[in-house]
């Protein structure tokens, strides 16, 4: 059984690996069974290599422009108070679970600045009432912590 690494470009963030556009060499089994089949990146080949600069453009005009603008969008997150209303049973816990994507929103209506749910860090599911913190990844060097406050509606 060889353990020769697969060469493949990143179509998308992956924590830990890289961003959109780097080529990166990873176990085999990791790139052909996770990777791959989830679009988070595609096979290197000389001609993929030629859209590795469409990719990087695409990731340039999507992300904060620099540490300075992540640094102003920390600020802004760092006094803003996120509310939100789920439905909750007697005993405190949701009926389901509040994710990444539910807080980019929430965020968004409190005023916030637009944020991609991949740089939204819930260490655990959020399944109850209360008081409870993330982190949102704005920049290599940057990250900001959002509280969030949840009720029953």
């Amino acid at each position: 059984m060889s353990r020769t690494p697969m060469k493949l470009i990143l179509t998308q963030e992956v924590g830990g690996l890289g961003a959109p556009g780097d080529v990166v060499d990873v176990a085999a089994g990791y790139g052909r069974n996770y990777l791959i089949p989830r679009g988070f990146a595609m096979r290197w080949t000389r001609g993929a290599e030629k859209q590795i600069e469409l990719i990087k453009r695409a990731r340039a005009a999507r992300e904060i422009r620099g540490l300075e603008d992540a640094q102003v969008i920390a600020a802004r997150l760092n006094g803003l108070r996120v509310r939100m209303r789920r439905r909750a049973g007697s005993n405190g816990r949701l009926f389901g679970s509040v994710g990444a994507a539910d807080i980019a929103a929430a965020v968004r209506e409190a005023g916030g600045p637009e944020l991609d749910r991949r740089r939204i860090e819930v260490r655990d599911p959020i399944k109850t009432i209360g008081s409870h913190q993330v982190k949102v990844r704005l920049h290599p060097e940057v990250s900001a912590p959002v509280d969030i406050e949840i009720s029953a509606s």
